[in-house]
């Protein structure tokens, strides 16, 4: 018999929910809701807007005031056990008498580990984890990876038509998928930490790679990061506006006159160690990236193994064999060879059919 009652389950998938609706603003935090429970009743809910303002417990406590006591508090993440921008949230619930803490899972993040369910049941307080934890882990996906790989999340979207091809030969691809594909696009950039790219295609298509939602919906603009060995690509100015922060990544011994921020990373016979380019943005706290880039680059992430996602727009149309595919590279001869993919969802947007797959 499971440990977690129906009622158990109700709580923490609205905690789940309030943790989603920090989707484009926690970062590099992770996205975390709480929901305090006394009698039955909802009393006190909150989640983590932004770093540096209030923790989702904290914020569910100040809502609930003294109907906190001895009420059941649901966390999507084991409350923090250490004095960061902010207090301990294990100290504040402990501090408002609350009985029960339900979480989720651990959080990795070596300063908590089980430090903040150790401080609770210390304090006489009861701790049970472990309720949908897959639900958790996926919310979270790309700051458990930071911290148990030492790499950010990486997702490939790509756009295409049905025979699989990105552009004609020639390279013209406006617009092959729609403008419902396109505006939708932007809410997965909006919560990435980065947006990667080429120099490749920086020369050809001079991207802003900037997040459009086309509303008021609060979001942190993502760092743009642009793969260009040699700093071939920066006469190209759209990346480098001042609407979003830009980082360029570069092998040893590059230099220019122009005045951006950029760092020097290994490369190997002539191209950027990829490995290493996730480690210098795991560095800078970066959770998720959204890559954006030729069949080159994203080829050579795929072959490399560090392709977490693959986000495909599929438009209604026929490009020809002479058009350009996805992911170039690969050296694929043998069928034993082939990338199998792991189908997560499928929808319909606009005309178009988007495809989320994982690597397996």
């Amino acid at each position: 018999m499971s440990e977690f009652s129906v009622e158990d389950h109700r709580w923490m998938g609205r905690a789940l929910q309030l943790a989603k609706r920090a989707a484009y603003t926690a970062r590099p935090n992770p996205m975390v809701g709480c929901v305090l429970v006394r009698e039955g009743q909802v009393v006190g809910e909150g989640f983590h807007v932004r770093t540096g303002e209030g923790h989702a417990e904290v914020n569910a406590l100040r809502q609930a005031g003294g109907q906190a006591r001895g009420a059941t508090a649901y966390v999507t993440l084991e409350p923090c056990a250490h004095y960061g921008r902010t207090p301990p949230c294990t100290l504040a619930l402990i501090e408002a008498g609350v009985s029960e803490v339900v979480g989720a899972m651990r959080d990795p993040f070596p300063k908590v580990d089980g430090g903040g369910f150790d401080l609770l049941r210390a304090a006489g307080i009861q701790v049970r984890s472990g309720l949908l934890e897959p639900q958790a882990r996926e919310l979270n996906r790309g700051f458990l990876l930071r911290f148990e790989h030492g790499r950010p999340w990486v997702r490939v979207k790509l756009g295409c038509s049905l025979d699989g091809r990105t552009a004609l030969a020639s390279g013209e691809s406006k617009w092959i998928t729609s403008a419902a594909a396109r505006a939708d696009v932007q809410r997965w950039r909006a919560r990435s930490g980065a947006i990667l790219t080429g120099a490749g295609t920086v020369l050809a298509d001079d991207p802003a790679l900037t997040v459009r939602l086309g509303d008021d919906t609060p979001f942190q603009p993502p760092l743009r990061v642009v793969l260009d060995a040699r700093l071939t690509s920066l006469g190209q100015a759209k990346v480098r506006d001042a609407s979003a922060p830009t980082l360029y990544l570069h092998a040893e011994g590059a230099s220019t006159q122009h005045e951006v921020e950029r760092e020097a990373i290994a490369a190997i016979d002539g191209r950027l160690d990829l490995h290493a380019a996730l480690q210098v943005l795991a560095q800078r706290q970066v959770n998720e990236i959204q890559v954006e880039a030729g069949a080159r680059l994203s080829g050579a992430l795929l072959k490399a193994g560090l392709v977490d996602e693959l986000l495909l727009y599929m438009a209604p149309v026929l490009l020809g064999d002479d058009g350009r595919g996805l992911f170039g590279g690969l050296g694929i001869t043998q069928m034993q060879q082939r990338h199998a993919l792991k189908l997560v969802d499928t929808r319909q947007v606009g005309p178009d059919l988007r495809l989320l797959l994982r690597s397996m």
